[in-house]
């Protein structure tokens, strides 16, 4: 009876992780700015990059180039997540509407926005408990260093890489991934 009662748990378990143990992003949902839920589910199939984004940081004039990027392959099945979050030096102090508004009269944001959450400590939001821990990711641990931080998913929703803040998000590294 034992070996029946984990043959049938280990059936039941495969669906929930990918190939070689890896779990992917498909069974998040996510809010966005305007207050909507954003299911991760949407996006099987495409390549994603995540990045937290912040307002007020030397690094936010990457939401131009993020917005170049966005225009250049949205129809080629990629798309960008921006999820605001405060965590680095209060460096994204607004509220939702207040990010909404910035990002669209500065940068003409039009790629996703979510709704800001944490990154990092305690009260980290549980799609990135998942970016950064192994355990979950089955790619590896990384800790979220600062704004701009972009994590590189597949088609399947699987992190495939991990881009520190300060690398652009045109950086050919990234753009041939995109075209790969």
């Amino acid at each position: 009876m034992g070996k029946l009662f984990t043959l049938c748990l280990a059936l039941f378990t495969v669906p929930l992780w990918g190939q070689n143990g890896q779990q992917d992003i498909y069974g998040f949902q996510v809010e966005t700015l305007e207050g909507d839920t954003f299911d991760m589910a949407s996006l099987k199939g495409k390549k994603v990059m995540i990045v937290n984004t912040a307002s007020k940081c030397g690094l936010t004039p990457q939401y131009e180039l993020l917005q170049e990027l966005y225009d250049r392959y949205k129809g080629d099945n990629f798309v960008i997540l921006g999820f605001p979050a405060n965590d680095f030096a209060g460096q994204e102090p607004g509220s939702n509407e207040d990010i909404a508004e910035f990002c669209t009269a500065n940068y003409g944001v039009e790629f996703p926005m979510m709704a800001k959450i944490s990154v990092k400590g305690d009260q980290m939001h549980p799609l990135y408990g998942f970016l950064t821990q192994k355990a979950k990711n089955g790619f590896r641990d990384s800790a979220v260093e600062w704004n701009f931080q972009k994590y590189l998913i597949d088609e399947q929703g699987h992190v495939v890489n991990v881009i520190p803040p300060k690398t652009l998000p045109t950086d050919p590294e990234i753009i041939a991934w995109i075209e790969k």
